[in-house]
């Protein structure tokens, strides 16, 4: 398997942050990466199938849970890319952010894909509960590199990254071009489909 795009990491790279998770076998040198997502986002699942598609053995499959989940989901090849991910974003089991993470617009909005939502007043946050807090501050310095400023907002037990009502349209501005159709309903508005690019024309 040829090295990843610039393109493929930048999405590999918004999984992780995001929902995606990295796996290995056992005795397996090397690792690869699961997307799973719900069936209800199947869309986009698709999408992010197509754009790793040189890099992956068969498309999406359903798999149904013990419960009433069903989810559709894919997986990476076994590659030294995703070996080296592994190893800058987990210790042990647990996801980690290193300190000198960078972010890009394309990497964002498969995050804010991921794990963005918006509240009724107008708040968008990343969903970000799974890292721990020295994580997360590491995650705001990454997007105050982009002109981003949040701060971290405790839901329930756990914190979470509120963006600063300011940042909010540079956010969108950064993100709207790469958002799939089926995630439009995460911004705080609908984006006009004729001004903006689709994300498989990048």
């Amino acid at each position: 398997m040829g090295s990843l795009t610039q393109f493929q990491k930048s999405i590999v790279l918004g999984s992780i942050l995001g929902d995606g998770y990295i796996r290995k076998i056992s005795g397996r040198k090397e690792v690869f990466l699961e997307i799973n997502h719900s069936y209800s986002q199947k869309e986009y699942v698709d999408w992010k199938y197509m754009m790793l598609k040189t890099v992956c053995r068969s498309g999406p499959k359903i798999r149904k849970g013990n419960g009433q989940r069903v989810a559709y989901r894919f997986y990476t090849r076994q590659s030294r890319d995703f070996t080296k991910l592994m190893n800058q974003f987990h210790q042990g089991k647990q996801k980690i952010i290193p300190k000198e993470i960078h972010l890009n617009p394309v990497t964002l909005a498969v995050w804010f894909m991921d794990d963005g939502s918006k509240c009724r007043d107008s708040d968008v946050y990343l969903n970000t509960q799974q890292f721990d807090y020295k994580s997360q501050q590491h995650l705001l310095s990454a997007l105050k590199t982009l002109g981003l400023d949040g701060t971290l907002n405790k839901d329930k037990h756990y914190f979470r990254i509120r963006f600063l009502k300011a940042s909010i349209p540079k956010l969108h501005m950064l993100v709207t071009r790469y958002i799939h159709p089926s995630m439009n309903y995460k911004l705080s508005y609908n984006p006009v489909e004729t001004t903006r690019r689709s994300p498989v024309d990048r």
